[in-house]
């Protein structure tokens, strides 16, 4: 992970092939919340980024062509390089069964669009101070609530 850079920042990697929600949440996730932003119009470039980046939190969508968002979480949570990044998933998807397959796929936090800025930047804060401990107790969790 990076660490914040001289003026504090953490840097977030967007995920998204909506070009026009990329740069809504781009400019507020910039503005209000400080963050540094770097954008992926696919799961493939967001795999790239990710690992040659380093972000301090991963906003993946779901549905994107390609490696969709729950292919890209398992690809990030797999990779010993990248296990670590806080993953944040923001979604379309409202369904209880696809919340749970994302938290299962390794996001720390799942989140249904639209979305109010503040809850996103209060998930990506939350997904970033989860340590390697509690994701790992969330996981065991929710692998036994999927069994029962």
């Amino acid at each position: 992970m990076t660490t914040p850079d001289a003026a504090g920042e953490q840097t977030v990697l967007l995920v998204d092939d909506n070009a026009d929600l990329l740069e809504l949440l781009t400019n507020s996730l910039r503005y209000i919340g400080g963050f540094r932003i770097l954008n992926a119009p696919d799961g493939a470039t967001g795999l790239e980024l990710a690992v040659s980046e380093r972000p301090d939190c991963v906003v993946i969508d779901v549905m994107m062509p390609g490696i969709d968002g729950f292919q890209l979480a398992h690809a990030l949570r797999g990779d010993p390089e990248t296990a670590e990044i806080p993953l944040v998933i923001l979604t379309a998807l409202a369904q209880e069964e696809n919340r749970l397959a994302g938290l299962l796929s390794g996001a720390d936090r799942y989140l249904v669009k639209p979305v109010r800025i503040p809850d996103l930047i209060e998930a990506i804060q939350a997904a970033i101070a989860t340590s390697r401990a509690e994701r790992e107790r969330t996981l065991r969790a929710l692998a036994e609530e999927g069994e029962a």
